[in-house]
C-alpha cells in the first residue's frame, strides 16, 4: 500500500509538472514522419503542436508545406511525371497490338503540370485535415529549438513566439545540394525540376542516384534529348551490380546518353542555352542542367548544437535506437537523422516514437528487409541484400538464382528490353535473403516478395508456391536452377 501511494504521489507530481508546458509534444516539420508522429501521439492523449513553413503550389522557392518533401516535391509529383512519361512508349508499343495512331501525337506539358499541381494541393489539404481531426494544433512558420523544452516559432510576418513542450521532435527532413563548380547557379535541383514552366528539349543531369535516373527517364520519355553524367562505371551505387547494369542498358536502349566516369566542371550561360563543360573536355549545350548530387539533413537553422545535441559530419541529428538524442527531451526521425531515407521508414519511425513516448510501448524501428524502388522506366525494385553484400557478409556459401527474359507483352510489341529477376539464398539455411527485379511492375511485385522475406521464407517455400500464369511475377517461384554458387568472404577456411 505504501508503495502504491508513493507511485500515485509520483504520478501526481509528474502530472503537475506536465501542466507547466504548453504542449506534451511539439513537432518541427510536418512531412510524412512528423505528421504520423503527431497524429499517433495525439491519439494516445498527448497535447500536440506542429509547425511547418507555408506551401506554395507553384513556386519551388518556399521549401515548405504540410506533407513534406514526399507529397510536395518528391515521391508523389515525381511518380505523376513518371506516369506521364511512360505513355509515350506505351503508345509506340500499342501499334503492334492493333491500335492505329495518327502520325503526330502531341504532348501537353503544361496540362500535366497543372494536373500534378492540383493533386499536390488536394493532398496538402488532406494532410491538414488529418492533423485537425486528430486534435493537433498546426502553426505556419519556421521552428527552432531554443531550450531543452522550448521552441521558438518565427511566423510569416516575422513575429517570434515561444512555446514550451515536454518533448520536442525534429522532423525537418533534408534538402537538395549543389556541386561547387563555376556557374552552379545556372543549374536546378529536383525541387525546380518538378515545376518547370517549359519542358526542356535538351537536358543534362549530373548524378547517379534515384533522382538522376528517374528524371532522365521522365524527360527522355517526354521527348527530350538527355545526357546523364556520373562518376562511376554504373548508376545507382549501393544497388546490386547486375541490376545496375540492367538499368543502364535499358536507359541506353531508350535513347538516354550515358556518360560514365564523367563529371561537370563548369556551366556557362550563352544565347543558345547553357554550355556544359566536363572533365573530359566535352562541351554540350542544354536548356536545363539538373544537379541530382545528393541531399543533406535540414538542421542548419535549428540551433541544436548550441544545446548540446550531437550532429554527425553530414549535419544529421544523432539519435539512439528509439530516436532520442543525447538531450532526453529532444527526439528526431526521418531524413534529418540520415538513417534510411525513405518515406515509409519515416512513417515507421514516427509510429515507433509515438508508441515509445506516449503509448507505453517502447518500440525500436525495424530496418530489416525494407523494400524500395527506383522509378526509372522500366523500374527497379529490391528487398534484402544485394549479391555483393551477401558475399561480403556471409559465413557460408551463397546461392544466386537469376532469370532474364523478354516479357510477354514485348513479344508482340517488339520492344527489345529484357526483364531481369534475382534471388539470393543462404545455402546452409535455404533462407531467401535478397530479391531484386528490373522490369515492368517491379515495385508492385516486390511488395509481396518483401512480406515473404520478412516472414523468413525459404527457397523451398518459394518453389512450392503456385505461380500466376501468365505473369512476370511467376518467375520468382519457378527459378529452379542455381546460376552460381559463391563462397562467403567470412567463411572459415
Amino acid at each position: 500500500m505504501a508503495r502504491k501511494m508513493l507511485i500515485d504521489g509520483e504520478l501526481e507530481k509528474r502530472n503537475a509538472d506536465d501542466n507547466h508546458y504548453d504542449f506534451d509534444l511539439f513537432v518541427i516539420g510536418a512531412g510524412s514522419g512528423g505528421v504520423r508522429a503527431s497524429r499517433f501521439s495525439a491519439q494516445s492523449g498527448a497535447k500536440v503542436g506542429i509547425c511547418e513553413l507555408p506551401f506554395h503550389p507553384i513556386s519551388s522557392e518556399v521549401n515548405g508545406g504540410v506533407g513534406g518533401t514526399c507529397v510536395i516535391r518528391g515521391c508523389v509529383p515525381k511518380k505523376i511525371l513518371v506516369y506521364g512519361a511512360t505513355y509515350g512508349s506505351e503508345l509506340e508499343d500499342a501499334r503492334n497490338y492493333g491500335w492505329e495512331l495518327n502520325d503526330r501525337v502531341d504532348f501537353n506539358w503544361k496540362k500535366l503540370l497543372h494536373k500534378k499541381t492540383e493533386e499536390i494541393v488536394r493532398l496538402n489539404g488532406i494532410y491538414k485535415r488529418m492533423l485537425a481531426s486528430a486534435g493537433v494544433k498546426l502553426f505556419e512558420g519556421e521552428g527552432r529549438v531554443v531550450g531543452p523544452n522550448e521552441v521558438e516559432l518565427i511566423q510569416l510576418d516575422g513575429t517570434k513566439i515561444s512555446y514550451s513542450a515536454k518533448h520536442i521532435l525534429i522532423a525537418t527532413g533534408s534538402r537538395a545540394q549543389r556541386p561547387d563548380i563555376p556557374g552552379q547557379e545556372l543549374g536546378i535541383t529536383s525541387d525546380e525540376a518538378l515545376s518547370l514552366e517549359e519542358l526542356p528539349k535538351r537536358a543534362v543531369i549530373l548524378g547517379a542516384g534515384y533522382i538522376a535516373v528517374e528524371f532522365a527517364s521522365i524527360w527522355r520519355g517526354m521527348g527530350a534529348t538527355v545526357d546523364l553524367f556520373f562518376r562511376r562505371e554504373l548508376p545507382l551505387r549501393g544497388f546490386d551490380d547486375e541490376m545496375r547494369a540492367a538499368v543502364a542498358r535499358n536507359m541506353e536502349g531508350r535513347g538516354i546518353n550515358m556518360h560514365a566516369q564523367t563529371t561537370l566542371t563548369e556551366l556557362v550561360k550563352t544565347e543558345d542555352g547553357i554550355k556544359v563543360r566536363t572533365d573530359h573536355g566535352e562541351e554540350i549545350m542544354a536548356d536545363v542542367v539538373l544537379f541530382a548530387t545528393g541531399r543533406v539533413p535540414n538542421t542548419k537553422r535549428l540551433n541544436l548544437e548550441s544545446l548540446g545535441v550531437d550532429l554527425d559530419k553530414s549535419g544529421a541529428v544523432v539519435v539512439d535506437d528509439y530516436s532520442q538524442t543525447k538531450l532526453p527531451s529532444i527526439w528526431a526521425i526521418g531524413d534529418v537523422t540520415n538513417r534510411k531515407n525513405l518515406t515509409p521508414v519515416a512513417l515507421m519511425e514516427g509510429t515507433c516514437f509515438a508508441k515509445s513516448v506516449f503509448g507505453g510501448q517502447p518500440t525500436k524501428p525495424d530496418y530489416g528487409h525494407i523494400p524500395c524502388a527506383v522509378f526509372c522506366i522500366p523500374p527497379l525494385s529490391v528487398v534484402g541484400v544485394s549479391e555483393e553484400i551477401a558475399i561480403n557478409e556471409a559465413n557460408g556459401d551463397i546461392l544466386v538464382f537469376t532469370s532474364t527474359f523478354n516479357p510477354m507483352k514485348s513479344t508482340i510489341s517488339g520492344r527489345q528490353e529484357k526483364t531481369i529477376m534475382k534471388l539470393i539464398v543462404e545455402a546452409e539455411t535455404d533462407k531467401v535473403i535478397g530479391a531484386s527485379m528490373c522490369g515492368a511492375d517491379a515495385p508492385e511485385i516486390m511488395q509481396g516478395i518483401a512480406v515473404a522475406l520478412k516472414c523468413g521464407a525459404t527457397k523451398a517455400q518459394f518453389d512450392s508456391t503456385v505461380g500466376i500464369h501468365p505473369s512476370a511475377a511467376e518467375e520468382f517461384v519457378t527459378m529452379r536452377s542455381v546460376s552460381r554458387r559463391v563462397a562467403g568472404k567470412k567463411s572459415k577456411i
